[in-house]
């Protein structure tokens, strides 16, 4: 969902350098994936077809954060009810 953001902070040898991955436009969220050693953020549409990647080396990923879009709780938890109506 666009608004979804992953901060990933990677040890660069004496300092830390933070990233940020983030869905762009309406209908694209972030996954994220691991395996062999890397740590990979792309960012998908709808269709899953992959905007674009971010890899890291597993070892040098400090911390990876990730940000929900802020109204994507709401709507989960409230769910708009059509009002009952009674016939006379």
């Amino acid at each position: 969902m666009k608004g979804d953001r992953v901060e990933v902070v990677v040890d660069s040898g004496g300092s830390t350098r933070t990233y940020e991955i983030e869905a762009t436009r309406a209908g694209r969220r972030v996954d994220v994936g691991h395996g062999r050693g890397m740590v990979e953020v792309t960012e998908v549409t709808r269709g899953g077809t992959p905007v674009r990647t971010a890899r890291f080396l597993a070892a040098r990923v400090i911390a990876l954060v990730e940000h929900p879009a802020a109204d994507a709780a709401a709507d989960d938890d409230e769910r708009p009810v059509a009002p009952l109506r009674r016939s006379a």
